[in-house]
């Protein structure tokens, strides 16, 4: 996780405001930079250029009122610029590169979009997630995790307990059969959604393990975390 940046001495009540934000805010704003860069480095580094940014803000005399937004608004024209600077590197470069083909529509198979359909719709969960945190001053842990969206919802996969509920009829309202799967890279999971599914939920999962924290139970009595 980003380090504080050091704070002088004769700033104690914005330095107090400061390391308070820095503590409340920093894991969320973590997740918030990771989901949209997919790098934890440079997540990491963006969130500290962000805290970096408000804490001179702060040293040349201004007052913030409330640290959340203005710290997402911050870090969210960080993480525009790092999608522009990406941009530099343009697919016209990338087809002036020896060895490099235009290629054809056709080469376009249909298993390369379903699998980016896949991450489209692995998005829209996390973002779900993150939305909740943002707009209810949540801190989540996910306890289970859709398998697929849409046309190829097929269950939900249940992280706490560890099995896989699939879903029966086009309405996907009923439960149709559990199934217990400890270990979500053995074949069983191939044999029971598919080798496609089972991919894409293997690496939504490692995600979800990255950048949330376990569920604690004390936490959860406490109000602190929120399982989702």
């Amino acid at each position: 996780m980003p380090e504080a940046p050091h704070v002088g001495p004769n700033t104690e009540s914005q330095e107090d405001r400061f390391l308070q934000a820095f503590d409340e805010y920093n894991d969320a704003l973590f997740r918030h930079a990771f989901l949209r860069v997919s790098n934890r480095e440079k997540a990491i580094d963006l969130v500290h250029d962000a805290y970096t940014k408000v804490w001179s803000y702060l040293r040349n005399g201004y007052e913030i009122d409330n640290f959340r937004p203005f710290l997402y608004k911050v870090l969210n024209n960080l993480i525009i610029d790092e999608y522009r600077k990406r941009k530099e590197y343009s697919l016209d470069k990338m087809l002036e590169e020896e060895g490099i083909d235009e290629g054809s529509f056709d080469d376009l198979q249909e298993s390369t979009v379903e699998a980016l359909a896949a991450t489209i719709d692995g998005r829209k969960a996390f973002e779900l997630l993150d939305e909740i945190e943002q707009k209810l001053n949540l801190r989540v842990t996910p306890l289970s995790f859709p398998i697929g969206m849409g046309y190829d919802f097929k269950g939900i996969y249940n992280i706490w307990e560890k099995n896989v509920n699939l879903f029966s009829g086009d309405s996907r309202k009923n439960i149709e059969e559990t199934i217990e799967i400890k270990d979500i890279s053995s074949n069983e999971l191939d044999k029971l959604i598919g080798e496609k599914a089972a991919e894409n939920l293997r690496s939504e999962l490692e995600l979800v393990y990255e950048v949330y924290p376990d569920f604690d139970l004390q936490e959860y009595l406490s109000g602190t975390l929120q399982p989702v």
